[in-house]
């Protein structure tokens, strides 16, 4: 029975470190908790009879918080699972330990905790030469720990930024209206172009960043959710222009809208639509209505 406990302890680590890895070095696949935690939080958020953008506001920070605890708080316990039935025969304990009071799993999870955040108090200590081992690689692990929860908030809040800015940008488009020759000229189909690698990007950080899917944008001229029908709107226009150039920018721009649209709708949404009702859904699941922004004019 002590190496089936052993065992046991050696999968939860595993498992967690395979979340992790998933969650944050895959470049397309993401960790099932990580996505599970992050989908309850925005859910139960959506459910509460509270205003719309402060439960969505919490769910994306929240959601981050409880998973790093979650990973932290599995690793120490499969650690103390590998270290339990072990004791105290397998440790040496300072003077002032009598070991057969401080071998239950109380003492096992201390232990695997003081490792994992590096303390190294000593005054419990593996002694057999695979745990002597085991306990550095489990404060390696620890610190893995630390620096993935960085590189988490670093990837995401970049992320969070393009998408706002985009969101932003279509914003100052729809109010200061585009007029026709402005439009129908090569800085139109520059700014079509801008528009479609920004829409590119936000599709690879949906990818590779799922969970900044459950962060609110804020204010509406940020949330992308709601200026995405613009966006739409100039790329019918485009198609109606007499520039050749803006044209082309312009099935670009659909191109990259259609595109975030199967991403949204293949990892979030699950509506099976076309891409416009994909986006009605999108900014239903983020609380937001589309305005009716004004379209370029008639070209």
């Amino acid at each position: 029975m002590d190496w089936v406990v052993t065992a046991v302890g050696a999968v939860l680590v595993a498992a967690i470190l395979r979340d992790v890895f998933h969650t944050l070095w895959h470049p397309t696949r993401h960790g099932g908790l990580s996505r599970l935690v992050m989908t309850a939080f925005w859910r139960f958020n959506r459910t509460l009879n509270l205003r719309r953008r402060t439960a969505a506001g919490l769910a994306g920070p929240l959601g981050m918080v409880t998973v790093v605890a979650l990973w932290a708080a599995v690793v120490g316990v499969g650690w103390a699972l590998i270290y339990w039935p072990h004791m105290p025969d397998a440790f040496s304990y300072s003077s002032g330990l009598e070991p057969a009071e401080h071998a239950g799993p109380l003492d096992a999870l201390y232990v695997s905790l003081v490792t994992v955040a590096t303390l190294g108090l000593g005054d419990i200590a593996p002694i057999d030469g695979w745990l002597r081992v085991l306990a550095p690689v489990e404060a390696l692990v620890g610190f893995a720990l630390l620096t993935a929860t960085v590189s988490w908030v670093l990837g995401i809040y970049p992320a969070l930024a393009r998408r706002r800015a985009l969101a932003l940008r279509l914003s100052h488009l729809a109010r200061t209206r585009p007029t026709g020759e402005g439009f129908d000229s090569p800085s139109g189909a520059a700014l079509l172009d801008g528009l479609a690698a920004g829409f590119c990007v936000t599709s690879v950080d949906f990818l590779q960043y799922a969970e900044s899917y459950y962060f609110s944008d804020g204010a509406p001229h940020t949330t992308l959710a709601r200026q995405v029908p613009y966006a739409a709107r100039l790329a019918a226009a485009a198609g109606r222009a007499r520039d050749p150039d803006v044209r082309m920018a312009g099935g670009a721009l659909r191109a990259a809208l259609d595109d975030l649209a199967a991403v949204l709708d293949e990892q979030f949404l699950r509506t099976g639509r076309p891409p416009d009702r994909v986006f009605e859904a999108f900014a239903e699941d983020h609380g937001r209505r589309g305005g009716r922004q004004a379209a370029p004019e008639t070209l």
